[in-house]
């Protein structure tokens, strides 16, 4: 067996002018979930596509499982699952008549059908809602049937396209446990999103931005390498106060908010506590505690799309 599941290197894709895809290269080795990072509009999808079969490239070439994508995208159709952030379901049909339609769609017929619904029904949980219609489903419910409907096949590798857009939090961290389970069992994952907290659940990352990659390694190796300045954590009262007083001091790199706490980045921020506390302190803002912290994938992403 190869080492990597996809190989792709100065991928390109162009709109007329607009260059949606810039020159892309990154690997993805079998077996690995693979996360490509990046806020809508960076050319995530078009990368996706272009990986499919779907868009030619402009220019660079590119392999999934082996598979030219250019010369060969019907065989990758063959081998891989995909799952766009629509789920692709039909809403008339019940839970089991669009396992069915999907099986068939994939050449899965007969008694193997009936053994692979079985499966997919047990692992995303489905039991008891196999004659429910899919229009009264959850969007847990249905991000799950969509996985299940792209895993019947038993491909070797999965494309996710934004799988959890809109999903509440509850139901994507069950989505990410049966990503898990498929991963131990040998599928490689390839899974699009804009959720910094679920790009720590992946093996390897590439940051997209604006058609290019900006980044790429492990979440660890991303966050001791690629970050510009240090973080400094500020737990204070009226935030929205202190954030509009520090960004008022034009020294900092990068003031923003972090659920209730505030990061301020910059080179050898430790020396500017004692004018920050001041600052704050003046404008009635009391500052609770200030301490460097280790910088999220969030901070490291802002830092080098600024860069």
């Amino acid at each position: 067996m190869a080492e990597y599941a996809v190989e792709v290197v100065n991928l390109t894709k162009k709109f007329g002018d607009f260059t949606a895809v810039d020159g892309v290269t990154f690997r993805i080795r079998q077996g690995q979930i693979f996360g490509f990072l990046g806020p809508n509009g960076a050319g995530k999808t078009t990368t996706i596509r272009m990986l499919l079969g779907l868009l030619r490239p402009t220019s660079g070439q590119a392999t999934v499982l082996g598979y030219d994508i250019v010369r060969q995208a019907e065989e990758i159709r063959r081998h891989i699952g995909y799952m766009s952030q629509r789920f692709s379901l039909y809403q008339d049909l019940t839970v089991s008549e669009n396992l069915d339609f999907y099986g068939r769609t994939y050449g899965v017929r007969g008694k193997r059908l009936e053994e692979r619904k079985r499966f997919v029904i047990e692992m995303a949980g489905l039991q008891g809602r196999e004659r429910e219609l899919t229009r009264n489903l959850s969007g847990g419910w249905k991000q799950r049937l969509a996985l299940g409907a792209a895993i019947l096949h038993e491909p070797e590798m999965l494309f996710l396209d934004e799988p959890t857009a809109g999903v509440d939090p509850i139901s994507r961290r069950a989505f990410w446990d049966l990503l898990y389970e498929l991963a131990e069992r040998g599928t490689t994952i390839f899974v699009t999103t804009h959720y910094m907290d679920e790009a720590e659940h992946c093996q390897d990352l590439a940051f997209i931005h604006r058609g290019r990659i900006i980044a790429q390694g492990s979440p660890e190796e991303i966050k001791a390498t690629r970050m510009r300045g240090q973080v400094l954590e500020i737990d204070c009262s009226q935030p929205d106060v202190a954030i509009a007083v520090l960004r008022g001091l034009g020294l900092f790199d990068e003031v923003a908010l972090y659920g209730a706490l505030i990061h301020v980045v910059a080179e050898g921020i430790e020396r500017q506590k004692p004018l920050i506390a001041q600052a704050l302190t003046e404008a009635g803002v009391e500052v609770r505690s200030m301490e460097i912290v280790p910088p999220s994938l969030e901070d490291v992403f802002i830092s080098n799309v600024q860069a």
